[in-house]
């Protein structure tokens, strides 16, 4: 099964924020994914992450 991964800009447009938030959420939410480091220039957010994350957020709500 092959993974898909969002960068920062395509994870800005799936919740309406700008795209150094993903990067905040890093830094300031201990649940919020991690990203994936693909090559020294290039990370990444696998999907299945924040699909995850974005479930137990609603659990939890």
């Amino acid at each position: 099964m092959n993974e898909t991964y969002l960068s920062d800009a395509q994870l800005a447009a799936r919740y309406g924020v700008h795209r150094t938030t993903p990067w905040r959420w890093v830094k300031t939410d201990p649940a919020f994914p991690q990203p994936v480091k693909l090559s020294p220039q290039c990370s990444r957010w696998k999907l299945s992450d924040i699909e995850a994350w974005e479930n137990a957020r609603a659990a939890a709500a």
